[in-house]
């Protein structure tokens, strides 16, 4: 595997003999101090261009960076249309180094800035930032909830329950799945996320996806997150479902008593929704 070292070299020996690049740029987990290195980390820059077609109209010049396992082109797909103003390029190459090449016009550069503080300057040749920024994760610290966003992450997660039970009671395991893995349990990891920043600060980054949250929740919570992960069948779908409610219950309990915000009403209700719902379709005597 190409040290960085070796990748930063060719990256920036090939932008500075070509003309048609006048800045270049690193972002990401490399940026950021926080986060501890290892050899998956991308290599994500961008290229400050003066004439995007001559680069997309021919792939050849990529090259230059190595002998690729895959490449993919988000803006030039049919099927995932990415939604950016540049170019981009994700390529794996055959020695496990990982580039994801974006290219930029250069009339967005000032905008550019604007858009992510995780940016590290590494060529400028005409010299048109003044002042190089400093790479800082502040965008994605933890973030003090108000009353209004606490009942929304509640409002959120308890109505989306029924969803689940109406697959679970239908025998759509599918569709229970999809509404548990991409609502339910992504408004549990919010409210746990708060909680983690009450009780050790908002300063600080749970990573990408909460990747980091394990090292600041008791192990007994922990385990109890991962089980709602076993959904390979009705009754263990189930299980992981009422674990995943009794979870957000304790958990959203708790963020309302330290920040004095007022608990929901509709837990409750919701909460004998689902019981009823079992009882009606006798799922109790289908987990025995």
């Amino acid at each position: 595997m190409r040290s960085e070292k070796e990748v930063y070299d060719i990256v920036l020996n090939f932008a500075k003999t070509d003309k048609r690049i006048r800045m270049v740029t690193l972002e990401g987990s490399r940026t950021n101090t926080n986060i501890p290195p290892d050899d998956f980390q991308d290599f994500d820059i961008t290229f400050f261009v003066t004439d995007m077609d001559s680069f997309t109209s021919d792939d050849k010049w990529l090259d230059i960076f190595g002998e690729r396992l895959i490449l993919q082109k988000p803006e030039d797909m049919e099927l995932f249309p990415a939604v950016e103003k540049g170019f981009s390029y994700l390529m794996l190459f055959t020695d496990d180094v990982k580039i994801d090449l974006t290219l930029l016009p250069l009339e967005l550069i000032d905008e550019y800035f604007t858009w992510n503080k995780l940016v590290k300057l590494l060529l400028d040749k005409d010299n048109r930032i003044v002042k190089p920024p400093i790479p800082t994760d502040i965008d994605y610290h933890l973030q003090k909830p108000t009353q209004r966003m606490f009942d929304d992450c509640c409002n959120e997660f308890w109505n989306t329950t029924t969803y689940v039970v109406k697959g679970l009671c239908r025998k759509e395991i599918l569709f229970a799945i999809d509404h548990m893995n991409d609502i339910v349990r992504k408004e549990l990891l919010r409210m746990i996320s708060w909680l983690i920043g009450i009780k050790q600060g908002f300063h600080f980054s749970l990573g990408k996806n909460y990747k980091f949250m394990k090292q600041y929740v008791p192990e007994e919570l922990w385990e109890r997150l991962m089980s709602t992960y076993n959904m390979d069948s009705y009754p263990h779908m189930w299980e992981s479902f009422e674990q995943c409610m009794a979870l957000f219950r304790e958990v959203s309990s708790e963020v309302a008593c330290q920040l004095d915000y007022q608990y929901p009403l509709y837990d409750e209700k919701i909460s004998n929704y689902v019981i009823r719902q079992k009882k009606k379709y006798g799922i109790e005597d289908d987990n025995k």
